[in-house]
């Protein structure tokens, strides 16, 4: 590769890193992670999950221990999904992505001299031949 385009790829590296999006996450992600809780939450969740694995691996399956694991798999997703660590991070990462598919676009749209389609056409004002 062209040094220049590494030195490029280099710069737009750490000017990612700098943006305030990716900081959030950061701190979002660190809250995540030393959260107790919702860390306990999850290492049951994937207990439970194995242990459902196993139940349906066997013969002869308990129906009612499946039924009560599933029960307990239900109560911890919910109690997950709804946990305000858990919120905030996925926020932050839904808008790193759409952050990401930006810069994304128009790299792409600085080599091909079209827009990819969002499929909401947002960023190509219906331009990209996708039709609603």
């Amino acid at each position: 590769m062209d040094n220049k385009v590494m030195e490029l790829a280099v710069a737009l590296g750490q000017a990612i890193k700098e943006d305030e999006r990716i900081k959030k996450m950061e701190a979002a992600k660190a809250a995540f992670d030393s959260d107790k809780g919702i860390q306990s939450l999850i290492l049951e969740y994937n207990t439970q999950r194995v242990a459902l694995g196993e139940e349906y691996k066997k013969d002869t399956q308990d129906k009612e221990f499946i039924e009560v694991i599933n029960k307990r798999i239900d109560e911890l997703y919910n109690s997950i999904v709804t946990n305000e660590v858990f919120i905030a991070y996925n926020a932050t990462q839904d808008e790193v992505n759409k952050f990401m598919n930006e810069v994304n676009g128009e790299i792409t749209f600085q080599i091909t001299g079209e827009r990819p389609c969002t499929h909401d056409c947002s960023s190509c004002h219906s331009d990209c031949g996708h039709h609603h």
